[in-house]
């Protein structure tokens, strides 16, 4: 009965799309594949630094899907279906040149059955109509660098691992595992005990909740590709700034940033151990999926001013962000990382990259100044603010995408989008950023 009720629902929601393109085409005059390729080459032009017939407008979303069609948060984790038909709808009422949707890529059974430690999400340990939250927690505490630099594997298992979700809270106990080939069997005894019975039970429900989720999640490019849409990025690449990975996953804010000033050498080592792995692991851009070249969203948490000085993101923070960027672009990829904060007085780091080879994507930072140093170099985005998208009035919005528009927009290298979350936002007001494009020329 429940597969049969899934295939129901999936079908559903093709039907639903069939009604979506049938609208847009009709209301165009156009295919959904003609109105794809125009949408890639308003923003491809951006990107190249040259004048299009207007500037393109990205709309970014985390949960403001949910708002706009009445749905729950917490359908991101737990109804698949639901949040494919909010997106959908909300992106084709919209109809922005690009869509970037972060949320709906993790189920919340799966969190539930591993019970995460970093992480609360709507519709578990939180109310249904919230964002999710991000939890501040040291996997690696300040003395164990050089368990980490003996064996990464090993700190992985028993201690990254463990720290990060506590159904696998019993791999803290495993012993060194190098050399163990031939007394493995000395070992297993251990396994017997209640704790890993319980990871193993824990570990066969996350998997069987995952392949639930597959089967019903869809491919969100597919999905609006088909409506005529291309994603704000794609997946893939060489990542972003080690210190992030530091920060966010290991030693957690306060430990990264007081490592910067107690222990800079283990620091920077551990930063060029992770930049040397992920420039390893780099996937390159796949030519024969619809939009060429491919973008690539890099999130920059703690590189603003607001968190370190220049001196230090000249030490600490750009070096690996550079590197990552360099490899990914020599991959087939346009970076666009999202400079969350200020990025006012590092600006001139970005004219180290190629020109016409980078989205500098920006939140708070002086979208004046960012044109003035940025010009004929890099395309800049942003950055209608997210309390104007929350609290302002339709002409507001208007007014600030107007300037933003003409002064940013002239001489081309410019993507009109909002500067961080619209979460909460008024769809009017949201609507009013995304049709501006349409009403004011450079």
């Amino acid at each position: 009965m429940a597969t049969q009720v899934k295939a129901k629902t999936v079908k559903s929601f093709q039907e639903n799309q069939q009604k979506r393109r049938d609208a847009i085409e009709k209301k165009t005059g156009k295919t959904a594949e003609q109105l794809y390729a125009e949408k890639e080459k308003r923003v491809r032009d951006a990107i190249e630094l040259k004048e299009s017939d207007r500037v393109p407008v990205s709309l970014r979303m985390t949960y403001f899907p949910a708002k706009y069609t009445g749905i729950p948060t917490a359908a991101a984790y737990y109804d698949n279906i639901a949040w494919r038909e909010a997106i959908a709808k909300t992106v084709s009422d919209f109809d922005p040149d690009m869509y970037q949707c972060s949320s709906g890529t993790s189920s919340g059974a799966v969190n539930e059955a591993l019970d995460p430690t970093q992480t609360r999400w709507p519709g578990g340990p939180l109310p249904d109509n919230v964002s999710h939250q991000a939890i501040d927690v040291e996997t690696m505490k300040e003395d164990e660098y050089d368990i980490f630099f003996s064996d990464p594997t090993g700190f992985a298992l028993r201690y990254l691992l463990p720290r990060s979700y506590n159904a696998l809270a019993p791999l803290a106990s495993l012993p060194p595992l190098a050399g163990r080939a031939q007394g493995f069997a000395g070992i297993t005894p251990m396994f017997t005990r209640q704790e890993f019975r319980d990871m193993a039970r824990a570990l066969l429900k996350a998997g069987q909740e995952q392949e639930k989720w597959r089967q019903t999640v869809g491919n969100l490019e597919e999905d609006m590709a088909y409506l005529g849409f291309p994603p704000n990025g794609h997946g893939g690449g060489a990542g972003g700034a080690p210190f992030d990975g530091i920060s966010d996953f290991y030693r957690g804010m306060r430990g990264a940033m007081t490592d910067m000033y107690r222990q800079p050498d283990n620091l920077l080592t551990m930063l060029d151990k992770l930049s040397q792995d992920s420039i390893r692991r780099a996937a390159p851009a796949d030519p024969s999926k619809p939009g060429n070249p491919k973008r690539l969203f890099i999130a920059l948490h703690r590189g603003a001013e607001g968190f370190m000085s220049r001196k230090q993101f000249e030490k600490f923070y750009w070096p690996g962000l550079k590197a990552a960027m360099l490899k990914s672009i020599e991959m087939g990829f346009v970076p666009m990382p999202f400079c969350e904060g200020k990025y006012g007085d590092r600006l001139e780091y970005f004219l180290e990259l190629p020109k016409g080879k980078v989205v500098a994507h920006f939140d708070l930072t002086d979208m004046h100044r960012a044109k003035e140093v940025l010009k004929d170099h890099t395309c800049i985005m942003g950055n209608v603010p997210s309390p104007l998208l929350q609290f302002g009035t339709p002409q507001q919005v208007e007014d600030y995408c107007k300037d933003l528009i003409k002064v940013c927009g002239k001489g081309g290298g410019f993507i009109l989008t909002n500067g961080s979350s619209t979460d909460t936002a008024d769809p009017v007001l949201v609507k009013a950023m995304c049709d501006s494009v349409k009403k004011f020329n450079v």
